[in-house]
């Protein structure tokens, strides 16, 4: 959020939290109405008190039209969100989490003993990459051996090919699939 968009949210919800006690005293009978209808008309009839006031209003105006109707955030900022951007002195460089969970992907399938491989890749603010894998091994599979290597096996592939450091790999082992024996024809 814009600091613009936060002042205009601050300035906003004050002046309904105000308009709302004021109700509230009023509803309840512990502020007459007529009252609060006098501290108005004072207001708008003094010149300065009434030049603020306007001045206020056109400022809440502008600030509510450009709440509704214009986005406060770019489609670029949007692409960051889905990806860690790279700048050198010859341009920038876009690499989303996409991109990132696929060459996982590719990583634990070239894994003889893992099968049905999903990958998921988080990012935050710092370009710090977590990457999970959830996948099935074979019935036959040393598990803490081949979490080992594929841990060691991402880290290395995802700093060569895009020069990130991966803070966290994890591994869930959701099943184990039984080896497929071969029927024998008599």
């Amino acid at each position: 959020m814009k600091i613009l968009d936060r002042i205009g949210l601050a300035l906003f919800s004050t002046i309904v939290l105000i308009l709302s006690i004021i109700l509230c005293l009023m509803i309840f009978g512990w502020l007459k109405v007529d009252f609060v209808h006098e501290i108005v008309t004072r207001m708008l009839e003094n010149q300065i008190c009434s030049n603020i006031l306007l001045g206020l209003s056109c400022f809440f105006i502008l600030l509510a039209t450009k709440c509704i109707f214009f986005d406060s955030g770019s489609k670029q900022e949007a692409d960051y969100k889905n990806g860690i951007l790279l700048e050198n002195e010859d341009g920038k460089l876009l690499i989303t989490k996409d991109t990132l969970e696929n060459l996982v992907s590719s990583i634990v399938k070239g894994f003889e003993s893992a099968e049905n491989v999903t990958t998921k890749v988080e990012l935050d603010k710092e370009n710090n990459v977590k990457v999970y894998v959830n996948l099935s091994v074979k019935e036959n599979a040393i598990i803490k051996e081949l979490s080992t290597n594929l841990q060691t096996k991402i880290k290395t592939t995802i700093k060569k090919t895009s020069d990130l450091d991966v803070k966290e790999v994890n591994i869930k082992v959701r099943d184990i699939e039984p080896t497929k024996k071969m029927v024998q024809e008599p």
